[in-house]
Formats: structure tokens, sequence, C-alpha cells
């Protein structure tokens, strides 16, 4: 469990908070390419509190500034784009890409009024279909060279969600790997042959779907390290005397995580604050091994949510879609075969914010506990002006595996099957991942 105290440090996201000024000391997802409509130019954005808008800038790039007009507070998410900026309805003030005010149409011809109106800004960069911002103080840090940025389009996909919950709950429901013998089992078989879907993937040399492998083994060793990019998680199923499924999946510091499923599949999750009260997630799936079927994963995912709010069709006010029949005869949730929803539920259903005050942990809980340690540790880093995890140059990866190993050689085997892979792969090749 945790102190009151610290549960408010490690929930609390607005300006002004500890924990604010940490998440913004990293690139957080802004928005989606897709959002940005051709009939749309400018895409309202709420980020960690702060109420701003997205743009394109005339060199191709992105601008996000402040919301209201600082001249009488109206919206600029209503602004024309043009002339190189916003220009406000109201009263035919323009802003430029860097929040400053370049006319004021109404005001004396040798006014030098504008010059001293400036709305925030922040610098964006695009990769692999998320727009990425850097609210913090000073110079951004560079963005990592993780295996979601370094592949190539064609080998990628991203999305989002909205969850209403705090940040820090759906993230760590991706760091907890005890869960998923329970949470996304079946009651006999995942009847899917569907592309994409995490757990319906054989595992290699098993012949059975995740789903029901991790199913049947539901009490997994789980180590938990230390690596440059936060924390590295295995959680080991014995099968037999001789064999083990390894499944290693990671902690991106501060609020992002790397699954694995299948052979080659795999994607990397961050949990963004919109406000202490919800979040979105933001996905960039990514295959080693051939290009996505871009067309299939979106009309997936565009049929579970209500836009433009990328709302979950299954969600508090419809008790999540859960049908006791189904319960009874194929899922263990009842609440339909997308494992997203099932997380989402899990997450939700603590509340708007989580009271980890009367939560009890144990040994399976080993990440959650090491992710907290290590967030609040940060915060009080940035606090001090200290060095923060995760946030310098050469970061890549991170590994994210899913095989069967020697029950003896569990360690040496995965290393060596996730060089080969890196090595086979038509874009990972060159692209070295820490161990």
């Amino acid at each position: 469990m945790l102190k009151r105290e610290d549960n408010e440090r490690v929930t609390r996201s607005g300006p002004g908070t500890a924990l604010g000024g940490l998440m913004r000391a990293y690139w957080q997802p802004a928005a989606l390419v897709s959002e940005l409509a051709p009939d749309r130019q400018v895409t309202p954005v709420r980020l960690l509190g702060e109420d701003l808008v997205l743009f394109r800038r005339d060199d191709g790039g992105w601008a996000l500034v402040g919301r209201f007009c600082a001249h009488r507070g109206v919206d600029l998410a209503f602004a024309r784009h043009e002339d190189g900026g916003l220009r406000c309805l109201y009263h035919g003030w323009l802003y430029g890409a860097d929040g400053r005010c370049k006319e004021q149409p109404a005001e004396p011809a040798h006014s030098r009024f504008a010059d001293k109106i400036r709305i925030p800004s922040y610098p964006c960069a695009e990769r692999n279909g998320i727009v990425f911002a850097y609210l913090g103080e000073g110079d951004p840090p560079p963005l990592p060279a993780y295996d979601a940025f370094a592949a190539p389009a064609e080998y990628t996909f991203a999305f989002k969600g909205l969850w209403e919950c705090n940040w820090l709950q759906g993230l760590e429901g991706g760091i907890d790997p005890s869960h998923v013998s329970f949470l996304h089992r079946f009651i006999d078989e995942d009847p899917r042959e569907v592309y994409g879907q995490q757990f319906s993937e054989i595992v290699e040399g098993t012949g059975q779907k995740l789903s029901k492998l991790v199913g049947d083994s539901h009490r997994p060793d789980i180590e938990v390290e230390d690596a440059e990019h936060g924390l590295r998680v295995y959680a080991l199923r014995q099968l037999t005397d001789e064999i083990t499924h390894v499944r290693i999946t990671n902690l991106v510091f501060p609020n992002a995580f790397v699954v694995p499923f299948g052979t080659s599949k795999v994607f990397i999750q961050w949990h963004v604050p919109i406000d202490d009260e919800n979040h979105h997630w933001y996905m960039i799936f990514y295959d080693f091994a051939e290009p996505t079927d871009q067309e299939t994963l979106l009309a997936q995912r565009l049929a579970e949510v209500s836009l433009p709010d990328y709302r979950p069709l299954r969600n508090r006010a419809n008790n999540w879609g859960y049908d006791p029949a189904e319960q009874r005869d194929l899922t263990y949730t009842g609440m339909g075969l997308d494992i997203n929803v099932h997380d989402q539920w899990a997450v939700e259903s603590m509340g708007r914010i989580q009271d980890r005050t009367t939560e009890r942990l144990g040994v399976s809980d080993r990440a959650v506990t090491a992710n907290r340690r290590k967030l609040l540790r940060a915060i009080d880093a940035h606090a001090a002006g200290g060095a923060l995890p995760a946030r310098g140059a050469g970061l890549t990866g991170p590994a994210a595996v899913d095989t069967i190993a020697p029950a003896g050689d569990w360690e040496a085997t995965w290393r060596r099957r996730e060089a080969e892979r890196r090595a086979a792969s038509p874009w990972a090749g060159q692209v070295r991942e820490h161990a």
C-alpha cells in the first residue's frame, strides 16, 4: 500500500504539481496524426491538465499552443488556420507556431502591443503516426531510438483510446504480468483466428495460444530488474521439468510499457494524463518480420470506439458490456473478446483515482512496487534538479520476448533468440538493443 500523501504525489499531474513537473520532462504523445482531418485544420488537445491546440506549420511540422486567445479568452480551436498561424475569430489576433502574437488588426498601426503578447507553445515531433510534445522546461531531451520509432512506417500501426481513470492505474495494469492468467483467459479455447489480437497468437514451440498457456500456468515466477529504459520484467512459467515459458515485458519510464505477442509482433503503449481522472492510452504496434495490415487493424479498433473522443463503446455507463452467459460459457470476464476492454474494466472499476492506502500487495506485484519506488525517487530528483531515469541519448529497444527455452538456460536462450529475430528483420538488424 502507499501512504495517502504518496498516492497524491503519484497521481496528480496538473500544472504546478510535483508529478506534473516530472512528466513534462519527457516527450508525451499529444495526438494521432490521423486526428488532424483535412477539413479541420486545428485540433484541440487536453494534456496534463492543460488545454492546447495542435496545427500544421507551414514547413510541414507541428505546432502546439495554448487554446485560449490572450486578448479576451476565446477558443482558438475554432481559429482560422492562415498566414502561418492561427487567427482568432473574435478580433483577428494572429498567433504564430511559437505562440507569439504577430498581428492585432484593430490596434493602431504604430502599436507595439503585439510584441508583449505570447501564449504557451511547446516543441513537437512526429513518430510513426503519433505527434509527441515536450511540455517541460529548457531544451527537450533527444527522442529515444526505441524500436517503435526506428521501424519503417509500413511495419507499424498507431492508435489511441480514452480510459476514464487516472493514468497510473492504466500503466500499472500493463506492467503486471500475473493478471493475464485470469483476466484474459477463456473458459475453453480462444475461438478467434484474428490478425493482430494479443493472446490469440500461437506461442512458438508449444502449439498453444498464449491465452491458454498463461491460463493453465497461473503462478509465474516474476523477476524485475533495472534497465536503461526503466524496468525489465520477467514472467517465467515452468511448463515441464525441461521447458520454461519466458515472457519479457518492460516499463518505459515514466508512463509507457512494451509487451510482446507472437513471434514477431510487439507494441508500446503510453498512458498519458488528460487530467487526474481521465487519460488516453497511445499505442504503436510494430512487426519485426512483415509489414502490418494497417487497414485491418484500423477497422478492428474503430469498431470498438466512438469518435472523435475515442471512447470505448463498452464503458462504465453500460457495465463494460458485461454478459453473465458469456462469463459462464466463453470468457473469464463476460465482457467480450477485446482484451483492451478487460484491462479497461480492471483499472476503471477501481474508481477514477485508486485509493492505494487500502490495497494489499504480494510477491506477484513486484513490478508494480518497483515502479512506484522508481517514480517517487524520480519525483524527488526532479524537484531537486537531479538526474532522471530513461532520459538520456542512446536509448533503444527494449527487448520484449515471448518464447520457450530450456529451463536451465532460459536467460542465454532468450538473448540469443532476440538477437536472431533482429538479425532476420528487414529493418531491425542495425538497431542495437541494450542488454
